[in-house]
């Protein structure tokens, strides 16, 4: 046999592999996924089907190797203890969740049932994980290193409204991921010379009161941190931000589409697809406490040049040269 057919004949024999095995898997693993969100949210429901999507990359079709098992709070974080608990009394062989609220409850209902988290803002800092590497225990999966990106975002702010000098902070302080970039936020605001105030929000019954505290503050724009409660309710914080002419800035592109004006963060659609691999691993043996926490690889600056229009801002050629996405 010739070297090259020889070598062509291995590398198809190992992409053949991972395929043949799942084909030959007796097991049908059940996959508990827990989300904070809505399932009839389309953006939600896009993160799911990323994650589907991952597994198939990897071989698995669902209801053949796998069945979901899904729980949704809709928005109220009280009950996600309740639905990690369900979900470990089934009981499932792995758990999928994202986001502070949801892996904290999935933590609380089991510490045997190995739990990937799609997405964790700052894992150590939040007290999820004693380490990225080393993360012990039955939890990994992906970091969103938010707080590494509040300097980022601050100074996102000064460029796109450059006439900015008091800005509120919008955020949820039973977050302990979001306290972390709530003190990343001032020490850079103060970097810039921007005056901040802080606005907690922690349930859904708050955010009427907080919008009315920042229109007295009459700031020139609005800093949303992101988290599960946020994320619930970007359309109406997107809306408040737009009907009282408040350039907002955030993490996630999803308060952006809402009405927000500007963010800067991780992809979450690469972040769900990605954490396929963690279920990969351990549905073939792996520990998850020796499974590194893996972190972000893509980043994305969006800008809402429709929202800038309403608002009556004008957003420099450059800026938009450099965003990833613009939304007209």
């Amino acid at each position: 046999m010739r070297r090259r057919e020889f070598i062509k004949g291995i590398g198809g024999a190992a992409i053949a592999w991972p395929l043949a095995a799942r084909a030959q898997q007796s097991k049908i693993f059940k996959l508990g996924y827990l989300e904070p969100g809505s399932p009839s949210d389309p953006i939600e429901a896009n993160l799911r089907r990323q994650f589907l999507l991952g597994m198939r990359d990897l071989g698995y079709i669902e209801e053949r190797h796998f069945k979901m098992e899904d729980r949704n709070a809709d928005g109220h974080l009280d009950r996600l203890p309740t639905l990690a608990a369900e979900l470990v009394h089934l009981p499932v062989d792995i758990l999928v969740v994202g986001g502070e609220a949801s892996i904290r409850a999935a933590k609380q209902a089991t510490d045997k049932i190995p739990i990937v988290m799609t997405l964790a803002a700052d894992p150590v800092g939040s007290g999820l994980v004693p380490s990225l590497s080393h993360p012990g225990g039955n939890v990994t999966g992906m970091s969103g290193l938010a707080a590494d990106m509040a300097s980022k975002r601050v100074e996102l702010l000064k460029e796109v409204v450059p006439r900015a000098a008091r800005v509120v902070v919008l955020w949820n302080s039973n977050n302990q991921s979001k306290v972390v970039e709530w003190k990343e936020t001032e020490i850079a605001a103060r970097a810039t010379g921007l005056t901040l105030r802080s606005v907690e929000v922690r349930a859904p019954e708050e955010l009427n009161g907080a919008f009315t505290t920042i229109s007295r503050e009459k700031s020139d724009a609005l800093i949303t941190l992101t988290e599960d409660l946020t994320l619930a309710f970007r359309q109406q914080i997107g809306n408040f931000a737009l009907s009282n002419r408040l350039p907002m800035i955030s993490e996630l592109r999803e308060l952006v589409v809402a009405g927000g004006l500007a963010s800067y963060g991780t992809s979450r659609p690469d972040l769900w697809r990605r954490s396929a691999s963690y279920v990969d691993k351990i549905m073939r043996g792996a520990n998850p406490g020796d499974l590194p926490v893996e972190q972000p690889t893509r980043f994305e600056l969006v800008i809402n040049l429709k929202t800038a229009k309403a608002i009556g801002l004008d957003i420099a050629p450059t800026m938009l040269t450099r965003a990833d996405e613009v939304i007209e």
